[in-house]
């Protein structure tokens, strides 16, 4: 039996949303973000030595890494019809969206999270100073390599459907995330039709409706 090592509002929730898709049988093991740090726990520590989620355990195999994992599942549970074949121009986009969904797309977004932390957690009298870097930070560089992504995903959806191809496929999961993470954190206006869709067609998914369940709370959906 698989076994997910869940993270609340994390990459996660990813990973039972394609178990849901293949129809794979497996179990959630759920750990809680700290209140206040909003940091994993140290249970996570025990399962993988960098605290991360998610993890999978299937039998004697242990995969940790959100993308390892899905072309574990896929590899190993029938995900042929989520991922497009090898060779062709939507196996080749399918491969490209898999890897910058953790790679280019997350670096803006995770600046953006740490930024917005550092006034919290600074000392008291410091804290107007370290508030107007993470501004300053945040409207130089953050936000227009946000800005820069997100237009890029909308040119992308205008092409087809789904970032792969007409075909919805492991590659939306992956960018489930990121979408939905810059959705929360930036939100999208007028501008951005094909990616406001993009999340209603996934939020839809009945699939998509499981994993929730599963997986508990979710803030970005």
């Amino acid at each position: 039996m698989i076994t997910v090592h869940h993270l609340n509002d994390s990459r996660s929730q990813r990973v039972l949303w394609l178990l849901e898709e293949l129809g794979v049988a497996y179990e959630v093991k759920r750990y809680q973000r700290d209140a206040r740090t909003m940091l994993a726990p140290p249970e996570l520590k025990a399962i993988h030595p960098l605290g991360k989620s998610p993890v999978l355990d299937d039998g004697p195999a242990r995969i940790a890494e959100t993308g390892a994992i899905i072309e574990y599942l896929l590899d190993s549970h029938g995900g042929s019809a989520l991922r497009p074949a090898r060779g062709t121009p939507e196996g080749r986009r399918f491969t490209y969206w898999l890897h910058y969904a953790e790679g280019s797309a997350m670096t803006p977004l995770l600046l953006k999270l740490i930024f917005s932390q550092i006034p919290k957690r600074s000392p008291l009298m410091v804290r107007p100073v370290a508030s107007g870097i993470a501004r300053k930070v945040d409207a130089s560089l953050v936000n227009p390599q946000i800005a820069a992504h997100t237009a890029y995903w909308e040119a992308e959806l205008a092409k087809s459907e789904w970032f792969a191809g007409d075909a919805f496929s492991a590659a939306d999961i992956m960018m489930s995330f990121p979408v939905e993470a810059a959705g929360s954190r930036v939100g999208y206006g007028a501008d951005k039709p094909r990616l406001k869709a993009f999340l209603e067609r996934i939020h839809a998914r009945p699939a998509y409706q499981r994993a929730l369940e599963r997986g508990g709370p979710y803030s970005y959906a």
